[in-house]
């Protein structure tokens, strides 16, 4: 969907290169005059920005009504790292979901398993950068296993995310689909970004906050329908290429877990079982500093250790034949 400020194909290029294997991929600006086309089987909202109207939600509705389906990626966090500070984005879209039961909810989510930023700092007149932890970018590592969405799944970051709650009726099937660690939070919007803040256990009180989830029921009137709703509008997004600006390359599983979406919601086949059979991403379980440590000085003194045992056990062994060739007696 476009006219809202969502991104161009051009910016989710690795998304659509995914979809347009198997779909017939377009962009469809919804306005309040424009109303959508049979042939639309699903549609995706990506991190939508300006107000979208009553009108045009209206038509949302009607899509559902006769069994669409809906991809929705939306952020309530509008951040901005330049000035380390955060605000609440809304969209209309908000209200609209919580009138289908599904709560996004005005916070950022903190995950003790995180991403690393580039931080420069001042060190005697020189200038060092150092990566820290950032525990607003999250490190999703948890995934449901009763829907095909998270098969196959394994890590995927999701920058400045917000948390998902259930309210609706108990007769639609509500299914969370992701998950953060054991050991995060959530905070309340506004937030400020406080690069050299010290972050402690008592940060991170809550588990298994939900970042991704899936619905299904009747929605609206009588036919079944389908919304898939991820908590984050960026976690896809390439940017644009050119003009001094170069796409990131984003996680196979960025991708996957929107692919999975789009698949659940659109692909009556099996295939969305082969999706993620290719995964190889084996990234390091979460250790503490400590932990950390000992293994960084166990790899960098194990290999000396090593080398100057042998080095030693050659010149005993050279000592020995020394001694024995000297207590030999030659006729």
């Amino acid at each position: 969907m476009q006219g809202h400020g969502e991104p161009a194909i051009q910016e989710i290029v690795q998304a659509y290169n995914e979809l347009n294997v198997l779909y017939n991929v377009e962009p469809f600006s919804l306005t309040d005059t424009t109303t959508i086309p049979d042939r639309i089987k699903t549609i995706a909202i990506i991190r939508p920005k300006d107000t979208i109207s009553q009108n045009q939600l209206l038509q949302l509705d009607q899509f559902l009504a006769k069994g669409g389906r809906l991809v929705v990626a939306a952020s309530r966090v509008n951040a901005n790292l330049q000035t380390a500070s955060s605000s609440i984005l809304s969209t209309g879209l908000e209200q609209w979901l919580k009138g289908k039961g599904l709560s996004l909810n005005e916070d950022i989510v903190v995950d003790a398993s995180c991403s690393q930023i580039q931080v420069v700092q001042n060190n005697g007149g020189f200038q060092m950068i150092r990566q820290i932890q950032f525990p607003y970018i999250p490190l999703i590592k948890n995934f449901s296993k009763t829907n095909a969405i998270g098969g196959g799944l394994e890590t995927l970051a999701m920058p400045f995310t917000s948390s998902i709650d259930y309210i609706g009726a108990p007769s639609n099937k509500y299914t969370p689909i992701a998950f953060t660690s054991e050991k995060s939070g959530s905070e309340m919007l506004p937030v400020y970004f406080n690069i050299q803040r010290n972050w402690t256990e008592n940060d991170f009180p809550k588990k298994n906050i939900v970042v991704a989830a899936a619905l299904e029921g009747k929605l609206v009137g009588e036919a079944e329908s389908k919304i898939v709703l991820i908590a984050n509008g960026d976690f896809i997004i390439n940017g644009q290429q050119g003009q001094g600006q170069q796409q990131q390359q984003l996680a196979p599983d960025n991708i996957n877990l929107f692919v999975n979406s789009i698949d659940w919601l659109s692909d009556d086949t099996g295939l969305i079982g082969l999706r993620t059979k290719a995964i190889t991403a084996r990234p390091i379980e979460e250790m503490s500093d400590a932990s950390r440590t000992t293994l960084k000085w166990l790899n960098f003194l194990l290999p000396i250790i090593l080398i100057i045992g042998y080095g030693f056990f050659r010149s005993q062994m050279k000592r020995n034949v020394r001694i024995k060739r000297m207590e030999e007696s030659y006729v």
